[in-house]
């Protein structure tokens, strides 16, 4: 049933600017804090406020919009939304309908079969967000905390040019990456900088008509946008095949259940009774101005991966898994500008400090240890003063607590034994204990020094050299046959 129809997606994505005050006042855009701190009468909407618009905000908007390859509104404005919601106190939203700071863009990405197709831009608007709503079920109440009123927000509104989950996934992912490259939002969305709201319909492959389409709000996550787009698809076409009719309209992701349920019904402009922001001028958008953005924008991924194969001679798989995070990437060029040994660096971000982010479900933007330190530890190991397992040991103390290498491994007394003769003497003691491996190597079973290697490794606590201690074992065999 499924095979007759087709899938047709556009994304409308939210992304939180990164400015240090919020979009029309000078209140802190801080995550968290006290309930209702950042607050003034003009994110509050108090009778009298007037707004003024954030200058960072714009540049930040430009930014995103020239990298997204998008055509400049060389004079810009904003309008008035109107509507009510709780959480909205002015009854309206400052947004742009009618002249969005940039259209016409375009993002590549990667199909299901790998085949690349670009997802068009239709456009990329500034507005102010709402403040959030905290349901207590239990007291039967709705509270309205107001610190995120005001903060400065861009939505990118696609074009229905995805097909599927998968598509809108490696969209969202592509997006996000360059929105982080270019520093202007951490699109976080686990804490509600970056939400995607899904429009989507279905249609019998070959037509080219649209078929009716619902929306659903605030996706936080990538997991709830593949499984919402499965469920909305499988959803419409049950309706079709039953010979039904989809409603337009907004519907909500429930991510815990696993399903959607009708909001309301779709608004349409006209619905909003949109009209221009009386207490803000247009904003002219010079030449020169978006000139001296494009010569702030940063190195991309793309170009990024190059140059690593280049410059740091990397295998291509190496660039690729390093520059596939802002936070790795930066935190890879620290590490080798300070330790000089790229490759090292390269293997202990996709080694070791992978393993532990997937252990600790984390995301490479929370590593909270230095580039100095994981440095440190490479010339540590490297120099011999600590073996490579006791080297894992160490770098699970600075992944998790930032410790200095140096000065822990001095205090815990792990420095490895490079002393031949106090070698020499625990492998003495070694042999005396394991007289039946000393017999079987000794008849011929070669294999037997891997024991007494790693119990002569459990002696010194890993502080041995494992090809040292075999070399010494091997001697002090030889001697006893």
């Amino acid at each position: 049933m499924q095979n007759r129809y087709e899938t047709v997606i556009g994304l409308e994505v939210h992304v939180e600017l990164a400015t240090k005050t919020k979009i029309f006042c000078g209140c802190s855009t801080a995550f968290g804090g006290a309930k209702n701190a950042h607050t003034c009468p003009v994110c509050l909407g108090l009778p009298g406020a007037l707004p003024s618009l954030n200058q960072k905000a714009v540049e930040y908007a430009l930014a995103v919009g020239i990298a997204a390859g998008c055509e400049i509104t060389k004079q810009t404005r904003f309008d008035r939304k109107n509507y009510f919601y709780p959480d909205n106190p002015q009854n309206y939203q400052i947004s742009q309908l009618y002249f969005p700071i940039c259209r016409n863009g375009k993002i590549e990405i990667e199909t299901e079969s790998g085949e690349t197709k670009w997802v068009r831009i239709h456009e990329i608007h500034m507005e102010d967000d709402a403040g959030k709503l905290r349901h207590d079920e239990r007291g039967n109440v709705s509270l309205i905390d107001y610190n995120r009123s005001g903060a400065p927000l861009i939505e990118i509104v696609s074009m229905p040019d995805m097909r599927s989950g998968e598509q809108a996934v490696e969209y969202l992912k592509k997006l996000r990456l360059m929105i982080q490259y270019l520093g202007v939002s951490d699109c976080k969305l686990q804490e509600g900088s970056m939400r995607a709201d899904v429009n989507l319909s279905v249609r019998k492959k070959g037509e080219t008509s649209y078929g009716v389409r619902t929306e659903m709000k605030n996706l936080s996550s990538m997991k709830a946008v593949l499984r919402a787009v499965r469920h909305e698809t499988n959803r419409q076409i049950s309706l079709l095949e039953a010979g039904k009719t989809v409603a337009q309209e907004t519907r909500r992701w429930d991510d815990a259940k696993g399903c959607s349920y009708s909001m309301r019904s779709k608004e349409e402009a006209k619905d909003y009774r949109y009209f221009p922001e009386p207490d803000l001028p247009s904003v002219e958008i010079s030449d020169e101005w978006i000139f001296r953005i494009k010569q702030k924008q940063p190195e991309f991924r793309t170009e990024k991966m190059i140059r690593y194969q280049k410059e740091y001679h990397l295998p291509e798989y190496d660039a690729a898994v390093l520059t596939e995070h802002k936070k790795l990437a930066d935190f890879f060029e620290a590490a080798t500008a300070i330790c000089g040994k790229p490759k090292k660096v390269s293997n202990w971000l996709m080694g070791e400090t992978m393993r532990l982010l997937n252990e600790r479900a984390m995301e490479p933007d929370q590593l909270s240890f230095s580039p100095k330190h994981l440095a440190e530890l490479i010339d540590l190991t490297e120099s011999g003063v600590i073996s490579n397992s006791l080297a894992k040991e160490v770098f699970e103390m600075v992944f998790a607590n930032d410790v200095s290498p140096s000065s822990y491994v001095e205090e815990n007394g792990l420095k490895t034994v490079d002393d031949t003769q106090e070698l020499q003497k625990i492998i003495k003691r070694v042999l005396e204990q394991n007289p039946k491996s000393v017999q079987d190597y000794l008849g011929g079973k070669k294999k037997a020094i891997g024991f007494l290697v790693g119990q002569t490794m459990k002696a010194t606590q890993g502080r041995a050299e494992p090809a040292r201690t075999r070399e010494l074992l091997e001697e002090s065999l030889l001697k006893l046959s």
